[in-house]
């Protein structure tokens, strides 16, 4: 993990308001000095998601899930902490570690033009979608496809006009450099000089990134004309890499994270009538098959993938190929059919949102999709129908290096095809012979899930709170507080570093991001909403429990250690002298660790 400066870390967290990135989000409403909302990590009824304003922090008393703004980007846009950073470093327009020299502040200006070109010819199609003659075509051919209004505003569809030079002159209206037009992709040059719109007559959809932003298009003719390619999209960019991008990403993630797993069409019109439909957990590969970079964008979301390809054999085969990929993911896969000739626009429209769900939730696992597929595909009733059949499952189910997935799917195909379950088990060992075979992993039945470590002792979590809450009483704490007293390695470790630096609650949450889960619980301390009566005599309570028990534990293993008969008369004596000690300090008030004699006088 790349380590930042904890200065540059300041500079962007002091610039990203922490009410303000997660209401954009998640509706909050104010609670004192508070702001609370359902949780988005965990399905809630009532309210436990609170976000304090003063200390910049959240933190869900229901999931115990908390955190700096940070940290809340990181989950709810299920990314990496550098990427959290970079993303609310863009966003405050503060450069990243690195990106001052001019290379690189020369390409983040190329990226910032070309954002910014995206954002205005996107709204220029829009209105002449929404109000212009031109747009008349699009309209009509939108009424005819039964998208309801609120659906297009959504996905911003807008309509390039038929005309070549449309996109040339609002550029020039502009003030945009044609150069800088034609890197977006939206012009061409002329042989003759000049330039040309990419675009011209069609629907047009606008491709986002993760953030939202529009990042490229697609453009779909109108007309009907045969000779003229049906989809026109924006070539690669210094902002667009068709095969790192998915469609609707930016309006699905949220519901992909709630419902488990996404639902994978093949495109735009398919994806937005699945959104129309309530069906949100569904995106679409941009003008490619989808790739090994697709697969590790979902894999950041969910663990399994549902396809759901247009019930023609394209579709199918379009399933087919999409297997390496997402098994090298680590993805599960399971393949929805559509029933011929319906795609899940018009099926949806045919029979609705239930019917629709009902075939999503029916969906087949991968290999026995593929099993169905490959025995309509070959004449069973031949040798060699029978032998494809068998290798094409051998060499499909043998790249998940799962031996249980083996063994099962033997046994299928040899049910499938009315073969001994030995023949086949012996085909597919020819196979994996015959390739370099993955190695293998354990099934994901097999996985076993470890249990979450106990919470600390509630004195521990108590004094956590105090310091957190009240930090005019750590230089006390300092004077007063052995770590050592604190069982639990977690909270010692907060404490220590507390009292070693005394960071802001943000800080301490960065110090300690990413490590075994200590910072939720220092939200979680911090996010405490009750006011704490005479903190400073419930530190000295808290700090002498605390003390004491450690005494407690020294007494109870001497007293072991004399049970020992193997003592020499000179140890036992010392280990009883301990002991004395040991109770005499248990007994005696609270007092400096330098030894001095007042506790209240440090007291503020």
């Amino acid at each position: 993990m790349p380590h930042f400066d904890s200065n540059f870390l300041e500079r962007v967290r002091n610039a990203s308001d922490v009410v303000e990135i997660i209401g954009a989000c998640v509706p909050l409403k104010r609670a004192g000095v508070n702001f609370v909302g359902l949780c988005p990590f965990h399905k809630e009824k009532s309210p436990s998601f609170n976000v304090n304003a003063q200390k910049q922090i959240f933190h869900c008393f229901g999931c115990q899930t908390g955190g700096d703004v940070f940290k809340f980007i990181q989950l709810y846009e299920s990314i990496t902490f550098p990427e959290s950073v970079a993303r609310l470093a863009e966003r405050a327009r503060i450069p990243m570690e690195g990106d001052t020299h001019p290379g690189a502040q020369q390409a983040r200006g190329l990226k910032d033009n070309l954002l910014k070109l995206h954002e205005g010819i996107c709204q220029r199609w829009q209105h002449c979608l929404a109000s212009e003659a031109s747009g008349q075509i699009a309209r009509d051919y939108l009424a005819k496809r039964g998208l309801p209004s609120d659906a297009i505003r959504e996905f911003r569809l807008g309509a390039a006009p038929e005309a070549w030079d449309d996109t040339v002159n609002w550029a020039r209206s502009k003030g945009y450099e044609p150069a800088l037009v034609e890197q977006a992709g939206l012009i061409i040059p002329r042989e003759t000089g000049g330039h040309y719109d990419r675009f011209r007559g069609r629907l047009m959809f606008p491709i986002c990134d993760e953030q939202g932003r529009v990042i490229a298009f697609s453009g779909r003719i109108l007309t009907g004309d045969e000779k003229i390619a049906k989809y026109v999209n924006s070539p690669e960019t210094a902002i667009f890499t068709k095969g790192k991008v998915l469609f609707a990403l930016d309006k699905a993630k949220r519901a992909i994270l709630d419902a488990g797993h996404a639902v994978i069409c093949e495109g735009q019109i398919d994806t937005i009538a699945c959104h129309v439909a309530g069906v949100r957990n569904v995106v679409a590969p941009q003008g490619t098959a989808l790739t090994a970079d697709h697969a590790r964008i979902l894999k950041r979301y969910v663990n399994e993938v549902v396809l759901c390809f247009d019930g023609d054999g394209a579709g199918t085969k379009a399933a087919v190929r999409s297997l390496d990929d997402l098994l090298a993911s680590g993805l599960a896969i399971r393949v929805a059919g559509i029933p011929p000739p319906d795609d899940p626009d018009s099926y949806l429209k045919a029979h609705g949102a239930e019917a629709f769900q009902a075939i999503l939730k029916r969906a087949d696992g991968y290999f026995d999709f593929l099993l169905r597929y490959l025995c309509q595909q070959n004449d069973l009733g031949t040798d060699r129908g029978r032998t494809t059949v068998v290798r094409a499952m051998a060499e499909a189910v043998h790249k998940t290096g799962s031996a249980v997935l083996v063994d099962t799917y033997a046994q299928k195909t040899s049910q499938r095809l009315g073969v001994a379950v030995e023949a086949v088990r012996m085909e597919f060992r020819k196979v994996r012979m015959a390739t370099s075979p993955r190695p293998e992993v354990e099934s994901r039945d097999d996985e076993t899930v470890d249990a979450p470590p106990p919470r600390p002792p509630q004195a521990e979590l108590w004094l956590l709170r105090l310091l957190l809450l009240t930090p005019d009483l750590t230089d006390f704490a300092i004077n007063h507080l052995d770590p050592a007293w604190i069982t639990d390695e977690r909270v010692r470790r907060i404490v220590a570093v507390h009292l070693s630096e005394t960071p802001s609650v943000a800080v301490l949450l960065n110090t300690f991001e990413g490590d075994g889960g200590l910072s939720h619980f220092i939200s979680e301390a911090a996010s405490e909403q009750r006011s704490i009566p005479e903190p400073e005599k419930q530190l000295i309570d808290v700090i002498l429990k605390l003390r004491n028990a450690s005494i407690d534990r020294q007494i109870a293993g001497l007293t072991s250690q004399l049970v020992d008969s193997g003592l020499t008369d000179d140890e036992r004596m010392e280990a009883l002298g301990m002991q004395q000690r040991l109770r005499a300090e248990r007994r005696a008030p609270l007092v400096p660790l330098d030894g001095g004699s007042s506790m209240e006088s440090e007291l503020p």
